[in-house]
């Protein structure tokens, strides 16, 4: 098994391929070593010291790093803990964990508004930050104000805020007038 890393725009988060699935559908993000108990494999890479988030996409694992940890010193036990899985034949999730099927629900009077932001978030957004070993879901939608979670590489990222600004708030508000700001949530 050959697993391929690739850097982030975020310094303290890794993004590694193991050349499989990792799942097949929606995500599952492990922001703390709890988060990850219903994972074997989130379980394998916690156990190593230094790693303060584990993320799932369909064919990547994203791992963060605790500050003042060097990726030379973690980065091969992360890939031992990856490989050490993938051989061990167990799955990925436990049996009652659960992978974020993306988006809120909303209901109301907006609800066009935020079938459009949810389309824009799915055809344009979500697949360029998966590139980037993230992803960034729909939370609300409040008075023009769309409120978006970001997980994986994406959480606390330098370069989120002008993600979101220049990027997300520039396209929703170009194709939905009713949207006038983006703010990111913290769930």
């Amino acid at each position: 098994m050959f697993i391929q890393t690739e850097s982030t725009p975020n310094p303290a988060t890794l993004k590694f391929l193991p050349g499989q699935t990792v799942l097949d559908a929606g995500t599952a993000d492990f922001p703390s070593p709890e988060a990850g108990e219903k994972s074997p494999l989130a379980r394998r890479i916690f156990s190593v010291d230094g790693v303060s988030g584990v993320f799932f996409g369909n064919d990547f694992v994203t791992v963060t790093k605790r500050d003042g940890v060097e990726w030379d010193h973690i980065k091969p036990s992360i890939l031992g803990a990856i490989m050490e899985h993938y051989q061990s034949g167990q799955p990925v999730m436990g049996a009652d964990a659960q992978t974020g099927a993306g988006h809120a629900e909303h209901s109301g009077e907006d609800a066009h508004v935020v079938d459009q932001i949810k389309e824009l978030l799915d055809s344009r957004v979500r697949p360029a930050v998966a590139q980037d070993g993230g992803d960034i879901t729909f939370h609300g939608f409040d008075r023009g104000v769309v409120y978006l979670h970001m997980q994986g590489a994406c959480a606390g990222c330098p370069s989120s805020t002008l993600t979101l600004k220049m990027g997300i708030e520039n396209l929703l508000r170009h194709y939905i007038p009713e949207v006038t700001e983006v703010r990111p949530v913290a769930v």
